[in-house]
């Protein structure tokens, strides 16, 4: 079964965290499916938020958008605004199942595999980053360093899958297993991409970083995430996450 990505949507995409006391562990895997565990902690997740994307000249150009998450294997992703963007729509299901809707074309589609890592309606994050997985599913992990506030690793993907990235560097925080960086490189081994995480606030049991940034190094274009709203736990309904709902445009 799927997780949660850094997506990291959420994430994405916001990413959500329960707060863990103090660990001292020495198995890279195992620090990489403890970072899994807290960031699936919520049963669901509500999220409104403001995505802002800059080009190599500052331009910038912003965009609204709601999340919707239960579990750690399914997530709809909708944007409410500008007009040219509102109704575009994203739904990550269990067994690796995306489908995306825009209104323009009316009609729901699903994502075949070698598109899943093309970028997601222009921003820097691909269809794969914006969907529910599981870091310790994908990667073998390797414990480069471990100093006294951070664990440093290595991921590489396991053979079987077919990624972007020939490894990723990431960043944990030992008190609370959120990673506040992450590294994609590209298949040349070169740095492409750069991922971080701020301003992580306590609400109620979990800690949430809300706000994120990922940045293409190869294009000087970025895409940044802030939560402004967000409800934790409120008994989401599967209705939201079927075909049929993410062609409603609100």
């Amino acid at each position: 079964m799927k997780q949660i990505s850094v997506l990291m949507l959420v994430a994405i995409m916001a990413i959500n965290l329960c707060t863990t006391g103090y660990a001292q562990l020495n198995d890279a895997q195992e620090i990489l499916t403890k970072v899994d565990e807290v960031s699936c902690a919520p049963e669901d997740q509500y999220m409104k938020s403001t995505m802002i994307l800059m080009d190599k000249s500052s331009n910038q150009n912003e965009r609204k958008m709601v999340i919707y998450q239960k579990g750690g294997d399914k997530r709809l992703v909708r944007f409410l605004s500008p007009a040219d963007q509102k109704g575009i729509s994203f739904l990550s299901l269990p067994n690796d199942l995306m489908y995306l809707y825009l209104p323009a074309f009316r009609k729901v589609r699903l994502i075949a595999s070698h598109v899943k890592n093309q970028n997601f309606a222009g921003t820097d994050f691909s269809y794969d980053d914006m969907s529910s997985f599981s870091f310790a599913k994908d990667y073998n992990s390797q414990l480069i360093e471990s100093s006294d506030k951070l664990y440093s690793l290595k991921l590489t993907p396991k053979p079987e899958l077919e990624k972007d990235y020939s490894q990723l560097k990431m960043w944990v925080n030992k008190d609370s297993f959120v990673p506040s960086k992450i590294e994609y490189y590209d298949k040349n081994g070169n740095l492409w991409k750069t991922l971080t995480l701020d301003k992580i606030e306590r609400i109620g049991k979990y800690q949430i970083a809300k706000q994120m940034e990922m940045k293409d190094l190869k294009i000087s274009h970025s895409t940044k995430m802030i939560v402004n709203e967000i409800e934790l736990d409120s008994g989401l309904s599967d209705d939201i996450f079927t075909k049929r709902n993410l062609k409603r445009i609100r």
